[in-house]
């Protein structure tokens, strides 16, 4: 029945994509450089924006867009399962320069897979500021969140930077590829 209701969203070419991760990690930054905003005057997310972003002709909103932003907070994580429904694809942010939180960074991703409304999604894993000297290379990434564990999802780590925009727009065609190759008949 869900591959049924979710095959009937090809008319109007939607795909809902939730943007997750620590504080502090970029997840507004990302949404704003994806959205040709001014990302100079960003600050921490209090609860959660949506927007809706066009590309390749499908409008992908969410729980922050085509990037849906809850605020990375301690406090606020608990909510987070409040935008799991109908999530097509789960955009996970890690701060490739916070070695100090990348266990907390795992599990609170691990935790995140377990959660049934979410079994049917793919998960991007963007390691933004990766434009900082000194930050952790792929390998650290690798093995900091355990992914090569992770059996239940079809998953991609790709590197980037919010502020320069490098790769975005290459993880945005990721995800939607991703998607459209499970959710729409052609």
């Amino acid at each position: 029945m869900l591959s049924i209701l979710r095959k009937a969203r090809l008319k109007d070419k939607e795909m809902r994509i939730l943007m997750l991760g620590l504080d502090n990690a970029g997840k507004t930054t990302i949404v704003k450089r994806i959205m040709n905003e001014d990302v100079n005057t960003v600050s921490p997310t209090l609860g959660f924006i949506i927007k809706t972003i066009e590309y390749e002709g499908y409008a992908i909103p969410g729980a922050y867009t085509g990037e849906g932003d809850v605020g990375g907070q301690k406090t606020l994580r608990s909510y987070w399962r409040n935008y799991f429904e109908k999530t097509d694809a789960l955009i996970w942010v890690v701060d490739a320069t916070d070695r100090l939180r990348i266990q907390d960074c795992r599990e609170e991703l691990h935790g995140l897979l377990q959660e049934e409304r979410l079994a049917g999604a793919c998960l991007l894993i963007f390691a933004n500021k990766t434009d900082v000297q000194g930050c952790m290379d792929d390998n650290e990434i690798l093995e900091g969140l355990q992914l090569n564990a992770i059996r239940t999802h079809q998953w991609q780590i790709l590197r980037c930077s919010a502020m320069t925009g490098v790769n975005l727009n290459e993880g945005l065609a990721w995800v939607v590829k991703d998607a459209k190759a499970r959710l729409f008949l052609y």
